[in-house]
């Protein structure tokens, strides 16, 4: 995951999302670097707009509990997982990468101290 957090904090920063931009945000945070990863990352967020994404999972859980289920909910979550299908991708590759080295929910605490 600190992975995604280091793609998030350069895309707040307004810096570049590159393999070295992303390779230096992860060391600096004291990550043992997996050039695969990083690699895998930079390609799936090649053409997301990270602000459009962010503005649709924020509004996905509201847009459900204001609708209550209905078939307009189910249809608006059809979508947006259009639209989403590129982030989960690079999500799930860096959840699975986690998973493996078994470091899952160290999260920002982790990254920061």
């Amino acid at each position: 995951m600190e992975y995604v957090y280091a793609a998030l904090i350069l895309n707040e920063t307004g810096e570049e999302i590159n393999e070295d931009n992303v390779t230096g945000v992860l060391e600096a945070a004291g990550v043992d670097v997996e050039e695969s990863r990083v690699k895998a990352l930079v390609a799936a967020l090649e053409d997301v707009d990270i602000e459009e994404a962010i503005e649709t999972a924020a509004a996905a859980p509201a847009a459900g509990a204001a609708s209550g289920g209905s078939a307009d909910a189910a249809e608006a979550d059809e979508a947006d997982d259009d639209e989403a299908d590129e982030e989960d991708a690079a999500e799930e590759a860096a959840d699975d990468d986690d998973e493996e080295d078994g470091d899952g929910g160290e999260g920002l605490g982790e990254l920061f101290g």
